[in-house]
């Protein structure tokens, strides 16, 4: 078989974030969630029941996802996990076609988008223990960047199809394009909507191909490692941890993203809902805010990039950190009654150009974030075990995946108010900012690293 080019491994390892990108953009934040707000017709029972559901699947998550990380770094394996859980992923997001609207099924629909969301997660995990074969530790920030930009592509294609070709105006029955959804689709019954579903199924089986096609393991690395026992992987895993408070720069770090990041899913998790029942948006509203949130996100992530090679990230993501705060008070405070706690006429339209405003930073902020934390680790890891400290940042990154969505129902539900209900999102970015200031910008380079016992 003739070799693959570094170039074409690199191009195919950016295709999954390509791929997998419409499970954030169209299914978790712009067109399923509030097609799920709309069909219940309540948004506090929506946000709580999405709440619970994201949260349960954030448990899961957090409880498998140190044990399976470990044992892909005992074995050199992470090609057969991605297999797995890209199964997972189609199954998922295929079966939500059946969420209909006139005999919805909340539960059966939350265990598929579960489902869904686990396999996405998971495959991002191995796909991310990858990166640090793509090249030399210098060229890392730039390649992840690169990915992390040309995933949020993927997710605008993906979102304006859906808008133009499929998603209907639920009181008009047309998409974007002011057509009838296509492929002779029922817009009474919501099928252009439901369409969501299986699009995105089959735009990951569509373009995980370059990524099956050109990405391998290392050989060298996948034949050094022996078979391990279960005694032995979780071993491993418990000395990784304790040796974390060694590198107090690393481990200040890890915690900082786990609580900021979290923080950020649930904004984006929760942006299309929110603005379908506080605002009344409808799926197109939502999606038209997705796509301004997208490419904010695109040019920012350039512009951040830029800053993050001139300044370094740790500025990057502090100036990052508390745009996103101050974001997601302006959320709080933007009502069909009031914007900023100033009164607005009955049919203004300022809360929803305060929100595309909101939503557009969110983009903006996200982006740069993204981007820039994955430079961060590289500068933080002990070069020698750059796999190992990047299946920390993504176990660190699920560990608490379930809090921002788990509060964000409990306050709900508590409150009554989804305005009231998404405040956790402040103390989180907050508690990142916190534990940022203990990041030294260069990490733990000036300490010595000592190597693991291989007894």
């Amino acid at each position: 078989m003739a070799e693959i080019s570094l170039r074409k491994r690199v191009w195919g390892w950016f295709f999954f974030d390509w791929a997998s990108q419409p499970y954030n953009t169209l299914l978790i934040t712009f067109v399923f969630a509030p097609y799920v707000a709309e069909v219940l017709g309540e948004g506090t029972t929506a946000q709580t029941a999405w709440g619970f559901g994201i949260g349960a699947a954030g448990i899961v998550i957090a409880l498998l996802a140190p044990f399976l990380g470990a044992i892909a770094d005992s074995t050199g394996r992470r090609m057969v996990w991605i297999w797995l859980f890209s199964a997972l992923y189609v199954l998922g997001s295929a079966m939500l076609w059946f969420a209909e609207p006139a005999d919805f099924d909340l539960y059966r629909t939350l265990f598929f988008f579960a489902i869904g969301l686990i396999g996405m997660e998971f495959a991002t995990i191995f796909t991310n223990a990858l990166l640090p074969d793509l090249g030399p530790r210098e060229e890392i920030g730039k390649i992840s960047g690169n990915g992390w930009a040309f995933g949020y592509c993927g997710g605008l294609v993906a979102l304006v199809i859906m808008l133009l070709l499929l998603a209907e105006n639920a009181e008009t029955g047309k998409t974007l394009l002011g057509i009838d959804p296509i492929f002779g689709l029922d817009a009474s019954a919501r099928e252009g909507t439901r369409a969501v579903g299986p699009l995105t199924a089959i735009w990951y089986v569509v373009f995980m191909v370059p990524f099956f096609l050109w990405v391998r393991e290392n050989p060298y690395v996948r034949g050094n490692h022996p078979r391990p026992s279960v005694p032995a992987i979780l071993g491993d895993l418990k000395r990784t941890v304790l040796r974390l408070p060694q590198t107090p720069s690393l481990f200040a770090y890890l915690m900082s993203s786990m609580f900021y990041r979290d923080a950020l899913n649930g904004m984006y998790a929760f942006g299309g809902i929110y603005a379908a029942g506080v605002l009344g948006w409808t799926t197109i509203d939502v999606g038209i805010f997705g796509i301004l949130a997208i490419i904010s996100g695109a040019i920012f992530a350039v512009i951040g990039g830029r800053a993050d090679s001139a300044f370094g990230p740790r500025p990057v993501i502090m100036i990052s950190l508390v745009a996103l705060t101050l974001i997601a008070i302006g959320v709080v405070m933007v009502s069909r009654t009031s914007v900023f706690g100033v009164p607005v006429a009955e049919g203004s339209i300022a809360p929803d150009v305060a929100f595309y405003i909101l939503g557009s930073g969110i983009g903006a902020a996200g982006g740069v974030l993204g981007a820039a934390s994955r430079t961060m680790l590289v500068r933080q890891a002990n070069p020698a075990r750059m796999t190992e400290a990047f299946g920390l940042y993504a176990l660190t990154g699920k560990a608490t995946a379930f809090l921002a969505p788990m509060l964000i129902g409990v306050v709900t539900y508590a409150s009554g108010s989804q305005q009231v209900g998404v405040s956790p999102l402040i103390g989180l970015f907050l508690l990142g900012i916190l534990l940022l200031l203990w990041v030294k910008p260069e990490g733990g380079r000036a300490a010595t690293w000592s190597e693991p016992s291989s007894s």
